[in-house]
């Protein structure tokens, strides 16, 4: 919906809101907020909300600390869940105290990207997200225990789905605060589980997945249970994913489609595809952030680990769904929920971008399961593989001219450092593995 000023302020008097959360992400994809009194709200539609950067996560250094909020108007929405006091949220961009965008800012950056786009002739990019998430039981101190909380399996319903109700007030809840609701279910692994929520254009989607997210660990703190969106919980089980449904419209035309293809795909979605592949190991360090994404990117467990793509088979990182029209899109299917999902979107965005501009070839789909394929057909094929560990995708990433184009010096530079020192205490580290494993061998 779209807010002014005005509205927001006099719907704030009307149901009695108290409280205001001005929220934002760090580099890292974590959501901050500073709340403010409802008597500041009019201050910070006036985008005077000042806030210390310099404790935040890739953000700016203490001698350079002061930054500004701008609250976007159409992410107004009051929580539900809170009766009492009741709190609303907005979400903002960031600014310097010159007036400038702040260079560092995720929401800030997919924005930039977007005026790539649309310097290109694309007036939006849509994208469908599917973040999958588990739910792990809590102890009596409300910590969360290594219990799942079924043993469902795909499309169960109870009582093998025992996660079935929290499920249904999460979809409650994301309807009260504006989302439109597609589908959910038990995913493949025990615990597991997935909502499908409409698609939007890029911004609006980011912000959405930052909002579901806030959402589901909040119901399900409510029913007794810990939600979380770790990409590989458990060994043995398929990890979660966030594939990504995307296309390119020009106003009201989707520049996917083309009806005279055999496949229904126009040339601007091959070149967007070809670049999506080029890049895909220099982009995985923000698709896949973590030390424990490429625990979920191994064979067998329904998680994309080979850069291909193909219409139908489902073992290729890229693959194109059915529908045809308003609806052609490629799925990106390497990205999990631990990704920013503001940058992810903006290197995806720039990838494809960079095909579209060089006009790249596309590769052959391959069509045949990639993951009984040995590795001397993977060659032959010409089919690399995603980086195999977090340091490896970090190599890929900083020697891309294209992501450092997309995420911007500042961002690059200290997302590069988080990920390497987190890389470094994992390495350094000593596992349970390691000592079941040599302690009484050596």
């Amino acid at each position: 919906m779209s807010f002014s000023k005005e509205d927001i302020l006099r719907i704030a008097k009307e149901e009695n809101v108290r409280f205001i959360r001005l929220q934002f992400t760090d580099l890292l994809g974590t959501i901050k907020n500073v709340e403010i009194p409802v008597s500041q709200l009019e201050k910070a539609l006036d985008n005077k909300m000042m806030f210390d950067g310099s404790s935040i996560e890739g953000y700016v250094r203490i001698e350079e600390s002061d930054m500004y909020l701008y609250p976007d108007l159409s992410t107004w929405v009051i929580f539900p869940w809170v009766t009492d006091s009741r709190v609303a949220r907005l979400i903002c961009d960031v600014y310097m105290p010159d007036g400038t965008p702040f260079a560092g800012d995720p929401r800030g950056i997919l924005k930039r990207c977007l005026k790539e786009a649309e310097e290109m002739g694309f007036t939006a990019m849509n994208v469908g997200p599917e973040p999958e998430f588990f739910l792990f039981r809590t102890d009596e101190n409300g910590n969360p225990t290594r219990e799942l909380n079924d043993q469902g399996g795909y499309f169960d319903l109870a009582p093998m789905d025992l996660g079935e109700n929290c499920r249904r007030e999460i979809v409650l809840t994301l309807e009260e605060m504006g989302f439109e609701i597609e589908a959910s279910h038990h995913e493949v692994a025990s615990g597991q589980h997935e909502i499908d929520f409409k698609y939007a254009d890029a911004i609006k989607a980011a912000d959405q997945i930052q909002t579901f997210k806030l959402v589901v660990k909040t119901v399900a703190r409510q029913h007794g249970l810990h939600a979380t969106f770790m990409p590989k919980p458990l060994f043995g089980m398929n990890g979660s994913g966030m594939h990504a449904h995307q296309s390119l419209f020009k106003d009201n035309t989707n520049m996917f489609y083309d009806e005279s293809d055999d496949l229904g795909l126009s040339e601007t979605a091959r070149y967007y595809m070809a670049g999506i592949l080029k890049h895909a190991r220099s982009f995985a360090a923000i698709t896949n952030p973590t030390v424990n994404s490429y625990k979920r990117l191994v064979p067998g467990y329904e998680a994309p680990c080979y850069v291909a793509w193909s219409a139908s088979n489902r073992s290729p990182m890229i693959r194109i769904p059915a529908s045809r029209g308003l609806s052609t899109r490629i799925e990106v299917r390497n990205p999990d929920p631990a990704a920013n999902p503001y940058l992810a979107l903006a290197v995806m965005l720039k990838a494809g971008l960079d095909g579209i501009k060089r006009q790249l070839d596309l590769p052959a789909p391959i069509d045949r399961n990639i993951y009984v394929m040995s590795e001397e057909e993977r060659i032959e094929e010409g089919i690399p593989s995603l980086p195999a560990d977090l340091k490896e995708a970090l190599n890929e990433m900083i020697r891309s001219h294209v992501i450092a184009e997309a995420l911007g010096e500042h961002a690059l530079a200290h997302f590069y450092e988080l990920k390497e020192i987190e890389w470094d205490i994992y390495r350094t580290q000593v596992h349970e593995w390691e000592r079941d494993q040599y302690m009484t061998l050596y």
